[in-house]
């Protein structure tokens, strides 16, 4: 009786002790995640379960993370102090002890428990929940408004190996206050990434402004980025500009390199001083922004074609980040389509289960120009469309239903070549082996072969077989 009530209630007595409980698998992936390690580290623990322990902890490696040395080992690490940054860019440092879990002799996971030596126990866990509630009702109204950064690094999915680099050296610059430039194919995803530095950064609970530059004419772009005064222009009235609105946040300028070159001398001169001058007016204002900024294409081909200017853009650079196209990642596709299987259940109150391997196998050779968001539209139509539940080709977009069926059929007229095509190249590959065995030959591999040493000579000819 005793053992059933400890199992009944083992998460909610784990939850009120005042350590971090981890438990992880053996190939690393978060299975546990009590209340306090939740607290500790800035995450809702329902984004953690199932993740692997560097995607949620990208400024660690496998060779900082005590758990994975654990796993690796199958040797305990006892009171072992680790600092990271955790999600609110915060640098914690804990009191881990790490032990194995082992089934017999193999190793199946490990639970480390951590202990916040950072602050007080009491006044930090205090100043956490405080700001927890804080942040949570800044990004509930900014949902609402449809503004603001609402994206963290938990939201950006990938456990690749360039995911984990990138997601890493994300999360060490966002303290700083350089210019951050995100470049990449579209739907890469690098205003998720934007958001997720500004979350990390300590300009967090501090405006963060996005304006897409491509969207609006330069003239009135020009009055939006930097405000106006009455009586500059016809209907013009005193309204600060984005600079004056995201004062001490972050300002993020997606299609940077559609701006005219005019106004790109103009926005340099603002980030060289850090003055701002409204449209037709003849006074300054001084404004601490950092900017982060977007482009669709390389930077190499933004400064050849001259849709850059030189100077703003090595201002703009100064930390440099590439988001990857998805198919220099296929090892984060079914990660990837499992969350968004998840998340649209949600949304389309569905009870989709995953996909078939036909559908998969399709998903994993798609060279998926749209990247990811082209993946997730796809996602998103097939669980519409599904009948059971599975996604299957036949749920696909109409457009990938034609590529999965041309495809096939490739496939199967490539299983059937002409006989003698098929033979001939049997037949090359038999007569190397013999070469190969024979030391080169020819008398002793013809016997092994049982054809007459002028044939051999003939067919090695033939096939263009080097002795």
């Amino acid at each position: 009786m005793i053992d059933s009530l400890f199992k009944e209630n083992i998460e909610e007595i784990l939850d009120h002790i005042d350590d971090g409980i981890h438990i992880v698998d053996s190939s690393g992936r978060i299975i546990y995640y009590n209340k306090f390690a939740a607290e500790l580290d800035a995450i809702n623990p329902e984004e953690a379960i199932g993740r692997h322990i560097l995607e949620i902890y990208p400024s660690l490696t496998a060779e900082t993370s005590t758990i994975l040395q654990v796993i690796k080992t199958g040797t305990p690490i006892l009171n072992h102090q680790q600092s990271f940054r955790n999600y609110r860019g915060q640098v914690i440092t804990t009191l881990n002890s790490t032990i194995p879990i082992k089934s017999g002799r193999k190793i199946i996971g490990a639970v480390e428990i951590s202990k916040d030596i950072t602050e007080v126990k009491k006044l930090s866990e205090k100043v956490v929940d405080l700001q927890a509630e804080l942040l949570k009702e800044v990004h509930t109204r900014k949902k609402k408004e449809s503004g603001g950064a609402v994206y963290n690094f938990a939201d950006i999915i990938g456990t690749s190996e360039v995911m984990l680099k990138l997601k890493k050296d994300a999360l060490s610059v966002s303290n700083s206050p350089s210019p951050v430039m995100v470049y990449g194919e579209t739907g890469t995803g690098k205003e998720l990434l934007v958001h997720a530095i500004h979350n990390a950064s300590p300009r967090r609970n501090k405006p963060f402004i996005a304006q897409n530059c491509a969207a609006i004419p330069d003239t009135l772009l020009e009055s939006i980025l930097f405000g106006t005064v009455k009586g500059s222009f016809t209907g013009a009235e005193n309204r600060p500009g984005l600079f004056e609105l995201a004062n001490g946040g972050t300002l993020f300028l997606d299609e940077v390199n559609s701006m005219s070159p005019n106004l790109q001398a103009k926005l340099l001169r603002v980030l060289q001083d850090s003055n701002v001058r409204r449209v037709g007016d003849t006074k300054v204002t001084h404004v601490d922004v950092r900017i982060m900024t977007a482009i669709g294409t390389d930077p190499r081909e933004a400064l050849e074609s001259k849709s850059m200017r030189a100077d703003l853009f090595y201002r703009l650079s100064v930390i440099s980040l590439r988001m990857p196209p998805l198919r220099e990642r296929y090892e984060d596709i079914p990660v990837l389509v499992q969350f968004f299987i998840e998340k649209y259940n949600k949304i389309l109150g569905k009870n989709i289960k995953g996909i078939t391997q036909s559908a998969m196998d399709f998903f994993m050779s798609y060279p998926w120009h749209g990247n990811v968001r082209e993946l997730e539209h796809a996602i998103e139509g097939a669980m519409n469309m599904a009948e059971g539940n599975e996604i299957t080709p036949k749920a696909l977009p109409h457009y990938l239903q034609d590529i999965y069926v041309k495809n096939k059929s490739k496939m199967r007229r490539s299983d059937i070549k002409p006989l003698t095509e098929t033979l001939n190249k049997v037949e090359s590959i038999m007569i190397q082996r013999a070469m190969q065995k024979t030391g080169g030959n020819i008398t002793r591999a013809a016997e092994i072969l049982e054809i007459p040493r002028q044939t051999l000579q003939y067919k090695i000819s033939k096939y263009g077989i080097k002795i």
